[in-house]
């Protein structure tokens, strides 16, 4: 896996040209994911290039992504379990003149939605994106206001489901793995629910689920039982204690919760048109134990169709809950690393094959930053070309680079140190920030050493 243009070797555009155009454009824009299209083309042969990609009739994100969505899931067939992680962000466009966008949460603000599943390892290893979902709204939409018992088809919300019922599909084609569907609180929809127990019953193989709950339900055993009542109380089956990293302005923090979990049968809601089951879930309570002065308890409440019997069943599905940040991380490196909210294209239909490029960049730049800690003793050319780490090396040690390819550890400290990485005892591991800058960089001093290489009519072998 020495280059990134192999997510795309199968891509089927309809022309070979169109194909090789794919992939050098999608190396070209890795190698300085934070660049301009034409800075990181690097000339307006490629800058050209590039734009017709995008021009060109019939070339669509997902048939971009159809390519990487196989190779990711070649990667998962060699996990026993795998997270399915689901989540939407928003991209601001606002200013700038691009057709087929709508509005945000106000309508003088610009943009488009995009709802990808990141599959991840319990080891927080990103193996791929495996669906993604763009929209924009519809100008004026935002004030009309729809009952909840409308069917799920009149929904946004039913990104949700037809996500899991492809997680579902796919878990028949990956019989020794263990695929579950991860989503927060958006994806507290009784109809996903009712999926998962629905293929259950027709014995059909299927994704199990795990999502954080938004609504105290009513249960079916009575009218005035509520599932919060229920897990509050349940007796305490374990304690458990994890760091907490930072975000939105919080402090990384380490954190300890207590673990109340329940089964509980839940009264299915109203739908206009036809009629729900009900559903049978377990619910897990983690609550946080003496928060720091002036903080407030950090709870979840967790909904999953997986039985928790034992205390260590109720640790595992917390410790699944909390690879969740990865997409969070995946979010970052989208629109911090890859600043997708400054491309400048004119159409909706332009930008989502550049989109489709970006999301498998930042996918890669993820799975960079936790292969090393997963893997750090895997020789580095099993994923840097030569050329790399030949000039990583050399600049970071001021010295010729060695026959055998050094740690991949190595390599990702080396290249993270380009970014800002100090590298010092006790630094922990590089973050996703300094390695996307430290990937510009490096790629700066393959083409010095290709100039100075070609100055002197050497070739690279």
């Amino acid at each position: 896996m020495s280059s990134i243009a192999e997510e795309l070797n199968t891509i089927n555009l309809g022309d070979q040209r169109l194909n090789r155009r794919a992939r050098r454009v999608l190396e070209k824009l890795y190698a300085q994911p934070g660049a301009s299209i034409p800075a990181a083309c690097g000339g307006w042969s490629d800058t050209k290039a590039a734009y017709r990609l995008f021009d060109q009739e019939g070339v669509t994100g997902p048939q971009i992504l159809e390519p990487h969505y196989q190779a990711s899931v070649e990667r998962m067939a060699a996990h026993e379990v795998v997270l399915c992680i689901q989540d939407t962000t928003e991209l601001d466009y606002t200013g700038k003149t691009i057709a087929g966008l709508g509005p945000l949460n106000y309508e003088n603000r610009q943009g488009l939605y995009v709802h990808p599943t990141v599959a991840v390892t319990p080891e927080r290893l990103s193996l791929g994106v495996l669906d993604a979902w763009n929209w924009s709204r519809e100008p004026g939409s935002l004030g009309v206001k729809g009952g909840s018992h409308r069917p799920i088809e009149e929904k946004e919300s039913i990104r949700w489901l037809e996500g899991y019922q492809r997680i579902n599909e796919l878990a028949g084609d990956l019989p020794e793995t263990q695929l579950v569907y991860m989503a927060d609180r958006e994806a507290d929809i009784y109809e996903l629910f009712a999926e998962g127990a629905r293929a259950c019953a027709q014995g059909q193989r299927s994704a199990d689920w795990l999502v954080r709950g938004a609504q105290d339900r009513c249960l079916a055993e009575g009218t005035d039982a509520k599932l919060n009542a229920a897990v509050r109380a349940a007796p305490v089956l374990t304690q458990i204690e994890f760091d907490l990293p930072s975000r939105k302005g919080n402090k990384a923090r380490p954190v300890r919760q207590q673990l109340k979990v329940a089964q509980v049968r839940l009264k299915p809601p109203y739908r206009v048109g036809y009629k729900l089951d009900e559903v049978t879930v377990t619910v897990l309570l983690a609550e946080e134990i003496a928060p720091p002065h002036g903080e407030a308890p950090l709870t979840w409440l967790l909904l999953t169709n997986r039985p928790v019997v034992t205390a260590e069943q109720a640790a595992e599905l917390l410790s699944w809950y909390l690879c969740r940040w990865q997409i969070e991380l995946f979010f970052k490196i989208l629109k911090s690393g890859c600043k997708i909210e400054e491309l400048q294209l004119e159409t909706l239909e332009r930008l989502e094959p550049a989109l489709a490029l970006y999301l498998i960049i930042a996918w890669r730049v993820l799975y960079l930053t936790m292969l090393g800690r997963t893997c750090p003793e895997l020789p580095c050319d099993a994923v840097f070309a030569k050329e790399e780490w030949h000039a990583a090396y050399i600049v970071t040690h001021r010295q010729p680079p060695p026959e055998t390819a050094p740690s991949l550890n190595e390599m990702i400290r080396m290249v993270a140190g380009f970014g800002g990485f100090l590298n010092r005892k006790g630094d922990g591991f590089p973050g996703a920030e300094t390695l996307w800058i430290g990937l510009t960089r490096c790629h700066d001093f393959v083409i010095a050493m290709q100039a100075q290489r070609a100055m002197l009519g050497q070739s690279y072998g």
